[in-house]
C-alpha cells in the first residue's frame, strides 16, 4: 500500500494550497474523491471553504459520507481543517444539513460583540488547553508551547461547541470569550484555522501530526 496522505476533494476546499504545504514537509499526496482512493492512504485530511449544508450535500454527492464515517469508526487518522472541522460535529447554526456526527457537539455562530468584525479575520495566538499530539507538553528540540509562539490565521463566522470539552486542545479568544480553535479525540484531529496559511507556526503543527501518523503501528 502507499503511504500517502489522503486530500478528499469534494469542491470546497483549498486544495492546492493545503496540498503545497504537505508537500513542502515531504509528504505524499493523493487526491481522493471516492472510497477506492482512500484504501491508498494512510490517513486522510478534510479541507473545507464555504458554508455547511453545500459542504455536506457535496460530500453526499460525492458518496464519501459513509466511507469516512467508517474510516473514523475504525480508528483511521483523520485531520479537518477550518470548514472541515466544522462537518466533523453533529449539526451547525449556518444550515439545517445533519454534520458528519464524527464528534458530538454543535457548530453555533460567533457572538456579536461591539468592536469584533464577523468573520473573525486574520492572525490570533492559540490558547492551549490541553496537549494533544498537535500540541505537546515538550516538544522534541525545546520547541516552545503553542501559547507561547503559535499565531494562527483564522477567516470564521461559526465555531464548534463539543458536548465533551475535553476533546478541545487548543482556544482562541474572541470578544471577550474562547472559541474552540483545535481538537483530538481518538483518531480525530481538527483545526478552525489554516494551518497551510499560519506560517511557520502551522507548518510546526503539521509536522507533529505527520510525525504522529507514522509513528502508529
Amino acid at each position: 500500500m502507499t503511504h500517502a496522505i489522503g486530500l478528499i476533494d469534494y469542491g470546497m476546499g483549498n486544495l492546492h494550497s493545503v496540498q503545497r504545504a504537505f508537500e513542502r514537509l515531504g509528504a505524499t499526496v493523493l487526491a481522493v474523491a471516492d472510497q477506492a482512493a482512500m484504501e491508498r492512504c494512510e490517513a486522510l485530511v478534510l479541507p473545507g471553504v464555504g458554508s455547511f449544508d453545500p459542504a455536506m450535500e457535496r460530500l453526499q454527492g460525492s458518496g464519501l459520507v459513509g466511507p469516512l464515517q467508517q474510516w473514523c469508526a475504525s480508528g483511521r487518522p483523520l485531520l479537518g481543517i477550518c470548514l472541515g472541522l466544522q462537518l466533523l460535529f453533529e449539526a451547525s447554526d449556518e444550515g439545517q444539513a445533519p454534520g458528519l456526527g464524527l464528534l458530538r457537539g454543535r457548530v453555533t455562530a460567533l457572538p456579536v460583540s461591539p468592536g469584533h468584525s464577523i468573520p473573525h479575520m486574520g492572525w490570533a495566538p492559540l490558547l492551549a488547553v490541553q496537549p494533544s499530539p498537535l500540541w505537546p507538553a515538550a516538544a522534541p528540540g525545546g520547541e516552545p508551547p503553542p501559547a507561547a509562539d503559535a499565531w494562527m490565521y483564522f477567516v470564521h463566522s461559526y465555531a464548534a461547541v463539543p458536548s465533551d470539552p475535553g476533546c478541545v486542545t487548543a482556544e482562541v479568544a474572541f470578544a471577550g470569550t474562547t472559541l474552540t480553535a483545535a481538537v483530538w479525540q481518538g483518531a480525530i484531529a481538527a483545526c478552525q484555522f489554516h494551518p497551510e496559511k499560519s506560517g511557520l507556526a502551522g507548518q510546526r503543527m503539521l509536522q507533529r501530526w505527520l510525525a504522529w501518523v507514522a509513528s502508529r503501528p
